[in-house]
């Protein structure tokens, strides 16, 4: 038997991935769902209070609440986690959803902001295993964001301002991944995921 790959009888774990915004995150996170499906990975299904875009479904991108009904769950503690990102603009982690994913034997991943991040952890102890993707540098961060050509200048000086606050976050975090080459970094998850998913 491959003791790599999670065995049934497993309690289904909890990966969270966070990571300042440029630092290849979802690109290593979408690696490991897309390419190693014997790691049983699947998202978690986010809340927010936003409307739905294009083509996105209730249940299946995101769970769509009206800031009200957010607001209710906020108040009855239902959240691992939520920011709001901007007045009545919500988004958060149902405990009620990670878990129904966890009953169906799924491994849940988990792409979220280092505070979230934080949080979930906290909440999951050694359930979960949070990685915390870092940039070689603040320099190259920026290097990156202004080389994605999707953000105005004010917007990079702001993301990155946020970075460097985020990066004082990660030693709180189970393991530290520098992405310098993505390669390398894809490799180094799969083996820590893979790790911690057999243990």
């Amino acid at each position: 038997m491959n003791t790599t790959s999670p065995n049934t009888d497993h309690q289904a774990k909890l990966v969270i991935f966070s990571a300042p915004s440029g630092s290849g995150k979802s690109t290593i996170v979408n690696f490991l769902m897309q390419e190693h499906p014997e790691l049983r990975l699947a998202f978690s299904i986010s809340c927010t209070s936003r409307a739905p875009r294009g083509t996105e479904r209730h249940g299946v991108e995101y769970f769509f609440l009206s800031p009200e009904a957010f607001k209710t769950k906020i108040a009855n503690d239902e959240f691992l986690e939520y920011e709001e990102v901007y007045p009545n603009r919500f988004y958060g982690t149902l405990k009620s959803q990670v878990e129904n994913q966890c009953e169906a034997g799924q491994n849940v991943v988990f792409d979220v902001d280092v505070k979230g991040g934080c949080n979930i952890k906290k909440f999951y102890g050694d359930r979960a295993l949070s990685v915390f993707i870092q940039p070689p540098s603040v320099e190259e961060l920026r290097r990156r964001l202004v080389g994605r050509g999707t953000d105005t200048p004010e917007v990079i000086e702001q993301r990155l301002a946020k970075a460097e606050y985020e990066l004082t976050f990660a030693d709180q975090f189970d393991r530290i991944i520098i992405n310098d080459d993505l390669a390398t970094a894809q490799a180094e998850a799969l083996k820590i995921v893979s790790d911690f998913l057999a243990r």
